[in-house]
């Protein structure tokens, strides 16, 4: 009884403690940019460009300045955290499409200012350079007079889009000068863009280390500046400089030369002032074609510190509030009736029984928030402060396939109820009085939940290992899940018979048995089974194989995908002839129409896969332009560059790889090697049919995706050793002997269990697919096709390839002791006559 009651308080402080990690929702509850909307750049630091330190140190001091420059544009609950050794993720959420631009620039700006002076006979090498009309690719030479407030000469003209790094580091060899780069500096003449080159020291005299303040200033003309100030070391090493290249300096002895000095931040070549008097206070003024909005800009990202290295995008993701909320309130809808499609069939099959798995499946949505705590806290240990976890506590950030984790485990969390319940029937038809069988169920049934969540959870550990974000919240969510039902499928129902049957109110169960008693020969259907497997493997992945480049999505090749939203829907072809026409657009744009998911079904966002930011700018201008009656919107922009998609393919199969080698391993140790390699060979056949299907029905792969395969090799296995379980004890009760017949046995004792459970997990994942749009359909769909893979190969793969391998002579050696056994018997028969 003393026991009973520590159980019962153990589960009031563990409920407790979960509503109050939630409570208040919206001050504990963070939703991802996907869910709210806003904006998430993936940074990594330049380590070749690293001086002195580890690329650890490097990283936490750019987070800290990353967060200055964040926290001082105004921006609410920014979300800031390292991601690997080398990786930076920033996400700003509900940010403006106007402001979007400006904040990555922000962000991405290293602020390593320095001076640098210009070269002494520059004028003379700039004239030269006009006068022989050598001028850079991509720019176009002018000359413009004089004026009022206006300083004319020789200048160049940029024909097409901003240089791209690599132009602009060729740019700085132009006519190349030992020791020199060539730098322009950016002039607004009549709200036109022009160049002045100067030829600029490589060397560094004083580095923006030094700086104190920086703020915005106004010339005497009223031009917005930045006018900054140097700390003692700067001022003394800034006054040197300066009187050493004054007219009559140290450096320049003749009093009528005015040497300039190159103001340099990023690369970018600011001002190049001349220098006319010894400057000893240690202030200075940056001036430029600024606007108000640049000039506080500049002065920001100098205010809020150099980072130790440049960083570069690696991945940048957008998506508009709208979307969001619609994602949430798809989610809701998808939760809420995946969850009462469930409850009601669990009830309506097994009765008093199912109204207890209810009341548990309940339960396991209320302990879900103390689960994710613990696993993104335990996951965090070993894999670094990711997905916005920031200790204390905080719970992970809520995203769309953490919600699609959530609603899956709802489905999967049945699994052990049906397991229980099915085993107390058996139980209660040999004969047992009520309690001997409930102890007999749930003792039974317990290796078999413990084998198969073990196998789910080790995927979702690998899930979280190699995953992304996104991927990141679905293996804690789905961990989270696994943890919660094994608690109360296993605990907490157990708890509540024991108090009913101790108390003389509950003596049996009664339920209701859809699925009779069969006796087929499962295995005797190999062959054919074999057959249809290696055919539709064979000509789904053929199609898959046929459409090449088009079965990946920007993760994995790189890129930009976007989400338009549209009034009138125009012709797929139409669209794609326009932008074929387009001369920005160097590679053919992919085009679809897909779902949006939200409360309206029929909503449909158009789906883009571009080369670069630069063409998907370039789409979206001759889309708005020449269909004007769409009215084409941007809803969310992913940009991945080719290097994630590279580690991302890498990841993927290091991924699965390794859930196939620790379930190798696992499976081995639990019950032998020749059921390990029919479990794999079932879970190579479930990942490759779903891969081929879902490549059939024209969806790409995404990390979400993955996600989904990987699951799929969860969830499938689970089946499998539900199945080599049963076996395992069928066995045993045939004197050790294992063949076709106890293979047979076994599966058409659990064919009960393996339908039902499918068919619960499959509720809660047609929810997903009716409700969800975007990648939580794609995910769904996945899911779909592995659980009707899966609950098929469990059957018809594993368990005959199990038997296939395992060495001819055990089975004739189990055989003989049988049939001796039986001689002595019927001898034994014989003589008592």
């Amino acid at each position: 009884m003393k026991k009973s009651i520590w159980k019962w308080l153990l589960l009031a402080v563990l409920t407790g403690w979960s509503i109050s990690l939630v409570y208040p929702p919206k001050e504990k509850i963070k939703l991802g940019l996907d869910l709210q909307g806003g904006t998430s750049y993936t940074l990594e630091i330049i380590k070749e460009d690293l001086q002195g330190g580890s690329v650890k140190d490097a990283r936490d001091r750019a987070i800290e300045v990353i967060r200055n420059r964040v926290d001082s544009m105004g921006v609410a609950e920014p979300n800031i955290y390292p991601d690997g050794e080398d990786r930076i993720v920033v996400q700003i959420p509900g940010m403006k499409a106007e402001d979007r631009k400006r904040a990555s620039e922000n962000i991405r700006r290293a602020a390593f200012l320095t001076f640098r002076m210009v070269h002494p006979a520059n004028d003379q090498l700039v004239s030269a350079l006009f006068a022989e009309s050598k001028v850079p690719e991509g720019y176009m030479a002018v000359s413009m007079p004089s004026r009022s407030g206006v300083r004319g000469g020789e200048l160049w003209v940029r024909k097409g889009p901003p240089p791209t790094e690599e132009e602009r580091a060729k740019l700085a060899r132009f006519e190349e000068k030992t020791g020199y780069d060539l730098l322009l500096e950016k002039e607004i003449i009549d709200g036109k863009e022009y160049f002045r080159p100067y030829y600029v020291n490589q060397k560094q005299e004083l580095t923006g280390a030094s700086l104190k303040s920086a703020d915005v200033g106004y010339g005497n003309m009223g031009q917005r500046s930045v006018q900054f100030s140097l700390d003692a070391r700067g001022r003394k090493i800034f006054g040197q400089l300066t009187s050493d290249y004054a007219p009559g300096g140290a450096k320049n002895p003749d009093p009528n030369s005015h040497r300039l000095l190159a103001i340099v931040l990023d690369g970018t070549l600011y001002s190049a002032p001349r220098i006319q008097t010894p400057i000893l206070g240690g202030e200075g003024e940056i001036t430029g074609s600024f606007t108000l909005e640049e000039a506080s800009d500049l002065a920001l990202v100098l205010r809020a510190g150099a980072l130790p290295a440049p960083l570069r995008v690696l991945e940048e993701r957008t998506v508009d509030p709208t979307l969001g909320t619609d994602s949430v309130n798809s989610g809701k809808m998808a939760a809420l009736i995946g969850l009462a499609a469930v409850v009601v069939f669990t009830m309506f099959y097994y009765r008093f029984a199912g109204v207890v798995a209810a009341l548990a499946l309940m339960l396991n949505l209320v302990l879900l928030p103390l689960g994710m705590w613990l696993v993104a806290g335990l996951f965090g240990m070993f894999g670094g402060n990711g997905m916005g976890t920031g200790g204390g506590s905080s719970l992970p950030v809520m995203t769309l396939p953490g919600i699609a984790g959530i609603v899956l485990s709802v489905g999967m969390a049945v699994d052990a109820n049906v397991l229980i319940f099915e085993r107390i029937r058996e139980e209660m038809s040999l004969g047992k009085r009520f309690g001997a069988a409930l102890d007999a169920g749930y003792h039974k049934a317990f290796g078999t939940i413990l084998d198969s969540n073990l196998t789910t959870l080790l995927a979702a550990v690998i899930l979280f290992w190699q995953g992304s974000g996104p991927v990141k919240g679905f293996a804690i969510t789905l961990s989270a899940g696994i943890l919660a039902s094994m608690y109360t499928a296993v605990v907490v129902t157990r708890m509540v018979f024991d108090l009913l049957e101790g108390r003389g109110m509950l003596n049996k169960l009664t339920m209701m048995q859809l699925v009779p008693k069969t006796n087929i020969d499962f295995i005797g259907l190999r062959k054919a089974a074999g057959v249809f497997s290696v055919v539709a493997i064979a000509a789904t992945l053929g199609l898959f194989v046929h459409r090449g480049a088009r079965n990946f999505g920007v993760d994995f090749t790189g890129g930009v995908q976007l989400s338009l939203s549209f009034e009138q829907k125009a012709e797929v072809d139409a669209l794609r002839k326009a932008l074929e026409g387009a001369p920005e657009i160097r590679e053919a744009a992919l085009i679809q129409y897909q779902r949006a998911g939200g409360e309206d079904l029929s909503a449909e966002v158009l789906a883009l896969k571009v080369a670069s930011a630069e063409e998907s700018a370039a789409a979206i201008k001759v889309l708005q332009e020449q269909f004007p009656e769409s009215k084409f919107g941007l809803l969310s922009e992913t940009v991945v560059g080719p290097q994630v998609g590279e580690e991302l393919k890498r990841s993927g199969m290091i991924a699965v790889g390794m859930a196939l080698l620790g379930m190798i391993l696992y499976i081995t140790v639990r019950f032998e090697f020749s059921f390990a390699v029919g479990a794999v060979v079932g879970l190579v056949h479930n990942v490759l049919l779903t891969l081929g299907v879902y490549g059939l029905c024209g969806r790409q792969l995404t990390m979400t995706s993955i996600a989904a395969f990987l699951t799929v090799l969860g969830y499938s296995v689970n089946d499998t050793i539900v199945e080599f379980d049963r076996i395992r004890e069928t066995r045993k009760l045939r004197g050790g002997r294992l063949d076709a017949s106890v293979a047979n046995d076994a599966i058409n004792q659990c064919l009960a269990r393996t339908l039902l459970t499918s068919i619960t997990t499959a509720l809660s994942v047609v929810a997903l697919m009716v409700f969800g749009g975007g990648e939580v359909f794609d995910f769904a769909l996945a899911m779909f096709i592995g659980v009707c893979v899966g609950t098929y190969a469990s059957i018809f793969v594993a368990t005959p390839v199990m038997l296939a391998v395992r060495p001819k002579a055990e089975g004739a050696a189990a055989a003989v002791p049988a049939k001796a056994a039986k001689g002595a018997k019927a001898a034994k028969a014989a003589k008592g006559k």
